[in-house]
């Protein structure tokens, strides 16, 4: 690694300010400071520091989110070997060599089958948007004369998880694209953005090709087969036939491991659990958030339930099963918990996280044509985010004036 070390400081003098290439220095520092920790030091008055930065912050994310990658692939290829099995599921010519070249079978049973399979739908749209998103970030980054932060590392790895399997990669990239200029950008970039990007680009892409998000185009060849359902369709199904739109089809235990069709990375409710455990112990996540998220979850089943509904059956849905279907715990885990969107102070946290669970369990269930309210509902909440501890802060602003003017 040294010898690494020394090529690369002998050719950082061409990027260094009066070097030739002085206006790619934000994608040379990039790439240096992925490989290596950035050499340079305090030359100020020095400051209490914290050794959660911004790289092992952004990195202990990404690794919260190996569970969910893991059963992108893994359940993606499950449910696509499924629907081959029915001859449901036409397959891509390059596909079919790629199993053949690595001598395996479409076999549902087969568990590296299941998991190579999967990869050939997750990592092309993993590969898109790091050169979209990745593009745009350098772009940015020249323009605006700074260097290429970790911000985008998070936002690289969880668009291709809250996507369909069959998405067309050209609308990644225009996603992708959307997400960080409107959802970080335009606010200045990391650390000063309201929106999440990764749901920024995925509220886009619904309403602007719904067909492909909302499971009208998700495995269209197997809508006629359980298999071929995806968990949004699910949900719409719901409308109609209530909470037996899917009990007739999985066991609670397969929603909740994530074995049933949908967004890549967000079926799996067990694998957001460990993500959860993850970002709780390391206090990168809020178990405010988390916690108040629930309550208001719990709290607006239980009341849509007992006012109930002969013609919109979605209020019949229990709440153990509206966890487990759809994004809610992907979005409850790894997006309502992020640092930088959600409320700051303490009871804003609680606030915002009790209002993100009420509005996703309203959207999903008062209306149907957005059967996935948890997107919609922490977009929203993050908008409102600063008004929320702007809020509470007054309102601490006043019992503090009160216990002053009680003092003297």
């Amino acid at each position: 690694m040294k010898f690494l070390r020394k090529i690369l400081d002998r050719q950082a003098e061409h990027f260094e300010k009066g070097g030739k290439l002085e206006k790619l220095f934000p994608l040379w520092e990039a790439q240096d400071t992925f490989l290596y920790t950035p050499g340079a030091v305090t030359r100020a008055a020095s400051h209490v520091r914290d050794a959660a930065d911004l790289k092992r912050i952004m990195i202990t994310v990404v690794v919260a989110l190996i569970p969910c990658i893991y059963m992108a692939m893994y359940n993606t290829g499950l449910q696509a070997h499924r629907a081959i099995a029915k001859g449901a599921l036409p397959l891509e010519n390059w596909q079919t060599d790629a199993m053949q070249w690595l001598g395996l079978a479409f076999d549902p049973a087969n568990l590296w089958a299941c998991i190579v399979h999967g990869s050939l739908y997750y990592l092309p749209v993993l590969i898109v948007t790091l050169a979209a998103g990745g593009g745009i970030e350098a772009v940015f980054a020249i323009t605006r004369k700074h260097d290429i932060n970790e911000g985008f590392l998070v936002t690289w790895m969880l668009m291709p998880l809250v996507l369909p399997p069959t998405i067309p990669l050209w609308q990644v990239a225009v996603g992708t694209i959307f997400g960080v200029v409107f959802g970080k950008e335009i606010f200045g970039g990391t650390g000063m953005n309201i929106l999440n990007p990764a749901l920024t680009a995925r509220a886009f892409l619904f309403f602007a090709y719904p067909a492909q998000i909302s499971g009208d185009m998700v495995w269209t060849a197997a809508q006629t087969s359980p298999d071929g359902v995806s968990g949004a369709t699910w949900l719409s199904e719901a409308a109609v036939s209530g909470p037996q739109a899917f009990t007739d089809n999985i066991t609670w235990m397969d929603a909740f491991l994530g074995l049933m069709p949908g967004s890549m990375g967000e079926t799996s409710a067990l694998a957001c659990l460990i993500g959860a455990a993850i970002l709780l112990l390391t206090g990168i996540g809020s178990w405010r958030v988390l916690l108040s998220l629930v309550a208001g979850s719990f709290v607006a089943t239980q009341l849509l339930n007992a006012i109930g509904s002969e013609t919109n059956l979605l209020l019949n849905v229990p709440f153990h099963w509206q966890i487990v279907l759809g994004g809610w715990a992907f979005g409850a885990v790894y997006m309502a918990t992020e640092p930088v969107t959600s409320a700051h102070s303490q009871r804003g946290q609680l606030i915002y996280g009790f209002l993100i669970g009420v509005l996703a369990i309203f959207i999903r269930v008062l209306n149907p044509a957005f059967p996935e309210g948890m997107m919609l509902a922490i977009l929203f909440m993050n908008v409102f985010a600063a008004t929320i501890d702007h809020f509470v802060v007054q309102a601490n602003i006043r019992r503090r004036k009160a216990r002053y003017v009680a003092t003297v």
